[in-house]
């Protein structure tokens, strides 16, 4: 049971929900342009994943005060005393020295170098900008959108190709809806925390208006995609659509009825990311 805790901790403490769709981001961008995954596809998403713990860590450790101000975090493992401040920093290191060296030693240093583009885009510019301005989400978007450049550059990709750009600009443009969607159900809890929020500036009606542009903006970048990259797979296509008139439902009632939670929205786009990954990754092995 101790060990079974302590991974349950190093995990948490990885934020390994996250880090997961961020290493099978990684692994879309490298079978997009290798046409298979392989030992090295596999070896992109591990040292991707180790990375994004650490970064996830790194957050943790950032926000431990802020996150013992919140109901929504404050049983995550640092403001509930269940890891050490001096453990964490040990997991930390860990995680960041495992993934790099995989990344380096499967693939480049501008492989390892893109990822730490991410870690610091994420804990060096996001995060402290949290504090500063509600618009942080903008520039922290860039986070979400580097995973496939990463895998893209180990595939041996150019960063400038324009499959690449219109893929991260799909997960740019989709972390902004996120944010909306959870200031929506979690605002409150900002404001406790002393945080700058848009709850402030708009409305609940106004943020909701706010969401509904940016995921429809989210399921216009997802045909985008389709239509330019995923130029092979005409049942994929349909998918797409499918799934863009399902959302497009969702959210246009979650616009007209005040009643109607933010919740459902969310997963939903959860659901069309890990799509999106998933057919960029059969897109790589089909086109071989």
């Amino acid at each position: 049971m101790r060990y079974q805790e302590s991974l349950r901790i190093a995990l948490e403490l990885g934020k390994i929900r996250i880090s997961i769709p961020v290493a099978l981001s990684a692994m879309a961008g490298y079978v997009l342009l290798n046409g298979n995954v392989g030992l090295s596809g596999w070896m992109i998403g591990i040292g991707v994943l180790f990375v994004s713990c650490a970064s996830s860590a790194i957050n943790h450790i950032q926000e431990r005060d802020i996150d013992s101000l919140m109901p929504r975090t404050m049983k995550r493992p640092l403001p509930s005393g269940r890891i050490s401040f001096r453990n964490a920093i040990y997991l930390t290191l860990a995680y960041f020295v495992v993934g790099s060296a995989i990344l380096y030693f499967f693939f480049s240093p501008l492989t390892v170098f893109v990822s730490w583009v991410t870690l610091v885009s994420y804990n060096l510019i996001y995060t402290p900008l949290k504090k500063v301005t509600a618009f942080a989400v903008v520039p922290g978007s860039l986070t979400g959108a580097l995973p496939p450049f990463i895998g893209w550059v180990a595939a041996g990709g150019a960063l400038l190709d324009m499959k690449i750009l219109l893929v991260g600009l799909f997960f740019f443009i989709g972390q902004i809806p996120h944010f909306w969607l959870l200031l929506l159900m979690f605002g409150e809890q900002y404001s406790l925390a002393g945080l700058p929020t848009l709850n402030k500036i708009f409305t609940s009606l106004q943020i909701k208006r706010i969401s509904f542009v940016w995921i429809l903006t989210t399921l216009a970048s997802a045909l985008l995609v389709t239509g330019f990259v995923l130029t092979d797979t005409i049942l994929m296509f349909i998918i797409l659509v499918y799934v863009f008139f399902l959302m497009f439902s969702l959210v246009f009632r979650f616009l007209l009825q005040p009643e109607f939670h933010p919740l459902p929205a969310f997963y939903r786009l959860n659901i069309l990311y890990l799509l999106m990954m998933f057919i960029l990754i059969a897109e790589g092995l089909i086109s071989v």
